[in-house]
């Protein structure tokens, strides 16, 4: 950074405290500027990246006595205890004795003291040897530390060391050891030419009595650097989710799709009967449906509606199809279900107004019975539209699925062919993943079967396509678990890099 590049006042009290003959301690030039250490130690930075000042840091470490180390102080080491007893009884003593009065420091304080020849043992006797009145340098350590409080590890000798390294051995807490990092801060050559030049008296926020009183007539304006690095902001947005729901509405309303809306909960005759799923389908188990306990839809208002999808499962009636030949019951269509896909809302929308000629789309949450995992939720959102003209066929619906797909970046795609028991021909849609290398299941299409659509008095074709909302966000933000889009990981949420 130029040495040009404006100083903040905290910068200038710091330049104005230091001496241009010597370093400075931090706490010192904090005490001395008035600054708190916070302000100094960013002040500091922002200096020596502008070279106008130097930074020398150093640790120096500190021992002192333990829990441990007070305790042998008061009352000595295990050995020299150990020594003072048998010393006490005339320079012989039982060991059981004086392992009853060590206690858990007799072990060691006995093989330090055969150790330095201090003791002998024999015929289960202590005996004073030699040495004993020779002091240990562990004692003088001790001692020394008493006397001072605290040592300077970088002033000990090699032979205090390692007199300092066998007592941390011995048992944890006998010394304590503190390191304290020391930064000493002094001005350059460019910092002491521009601390004589610093100018104080400059307006550091333009306000309404600044403007008022007229003051910045006279006063300088402080030069604000606008390189400098400033605190990231995560503003209040709409979840991804709801961002990309709304792109796919404006994709369809573009296309002169209408859209429109449904209960979360519908009877069972528009979820899978209305779409000739028959009743012994595996689908209607409660292993993959939610359904609603003691509660019936009320299909009085459809009661045409409901006759013609009887005759349809049981015999195909006028379909040209024989049905799946079986004894169809209402009591089953009126069970009430968490819907499993928005199908039912456009199945429903079919039966009440019987276009000629429409053009709908549904997106909407949906619900089946099944384990999360990395791309299954239990609960999960789905785009859901049919299209209703004399002349539609598929490749009018391959064209618009296409092009709704590119609306929304996703150019390579593929449809493969499938089955469902509502659309012939049934066919899936599939994008590729470039990352992976792979192709993506992301949902179903075909033209609604003279099953569905004439039961409910639409004589012209219709196609219809359930997709995945939640697949297409996988692939918009490069998520590999589904479950990510539902958490609470409000990192992954404000670093997100959203399109809209």
């Amino acid at each position: 950074m130029s040495q040009s590049a404006p100083l903040h006042p905290i910068e200038k009290k710091i330049l104005r405290t230091l001496s241009s003959e010597q370093s400075e301690d931090l706490q010192d030039l904090a005490k001395r500027s008035g600054l708190a250490i916070d302000q100094v130690r960013r002040g500091i930075e922002w200096l020596k990246a502008k070279n106008l000042i130097s930074v020398e840091e150093s640790e120096n470490e500190t021992l002192s006595l333990g829990e441990y180390g007070l305790r042998a102080i008061e009352v000595g080491l295990p050995e020299r205890r150990l020594v003072n007893s048998v010393k006490k009884s005339g320079g012989t003593e039982q060991i059981g004795k004086v392992s009853k009065e060590l206690g858990d420091e007799f072990a060691i304080g006995l093989g330090i003291a055969k150790k330095n020849g201090w003791v002998g043992v024999e015929g289960g006797k202590l005996h004073l040897g030699r040495e004993f009145e020779n002091r240990e340098p562990e004692e003088d350590i001790l001692e020394k530390l008493a006397g001072e409080k605290y040592l300077n590890k970088n002033e000990l000798s090699t032979d205090e060391i390692k007199v300092i390294s066998t007592l941390r051995k011995r048992q944890e807490g006998f010394l304590k050891e503190t390191r304290e990092k020391t930064i000493r801060v002094a001005l350059t050559q460019a910092g002491l030419a521009t601390s004589k030049t610093l100018v104080f008296d400059e307006i550091d926020e333009i306000t309404p009595e600044v403007l008022r009183s007229g003051s910045w007539k006279n006063r300088p304006l402080r030069a604000i650097d606008v390189t400098s690095p400033a605190p990231t902001v995560y503003p209040g947005r709409r979840h991804p989710m709801r961002l990309f729901m709304d792109e796919v509405r404006e994709t369809f309303l573009s296309l002169g799709f209408e859209e429109i809306y449904g209960p979360m909960s519908q009877s069972a005759l528009w979820n899978f009967d209305a779409l000739f799923i028959p009743q012994q389908h595996p689908a209607r188990e409660m292993q993959d449906t939610f359904y609603l306990s003691k509660t019936k839809a009320r299909l009085d208002r459809f009661e045409n509606e409901i006759r013609a999808i009887k005759s349809a499962h049981e015999s195909g009636a006028e379909t040209g199809s024989r049905g799946w030949r079986y004894p169809w019951s209402v009591d089953d269509a009126s069970r009430v279900v968490l819907r499993t896909h928005t199908t039912a809302v456009t199945i429903s929308y079919l039966a009440e107004k019987k276009p000629e000629e429409a053009r709908v789309f549904s997106v909407g949450r949906v619900f089946r019975n099944e384990k999360s995992n990395y791309k299954h939720n239990p609960e999960f959102y789905q785009i859901e539209g049919v299209m209703v003209g004399e002349k539609l066929n598929v490749r009018n619906l391959i064209y618009i699925m296409t092009k709704f797909y590119s609306k929304l970046g996703f150019n390579e795609i593929k449809f493969w062919p499938t089955f469902f028991p509502y659309t012939e021909p049934s066919l899936q849609t599939m994008a590729y993943l470039k990352e992976e290398g792979r192709w993506m299941e992301l949902g179903g299409m075909g033209p609604f079967r003279p099953e569905v659509t004439l039961p409910l008095g639409v004589k012209n074709p219709v196609l219809a396509w359930g997709l995945s909302l939640d697949r297409l966000v996988m692939l918009r933000y490069h998520v590999d678990d589904i479950r990510q889009l539902f958490g609470s990981n409000i990192g992954w949420l404000r670093k997100l890099k959203v399109t809209n």
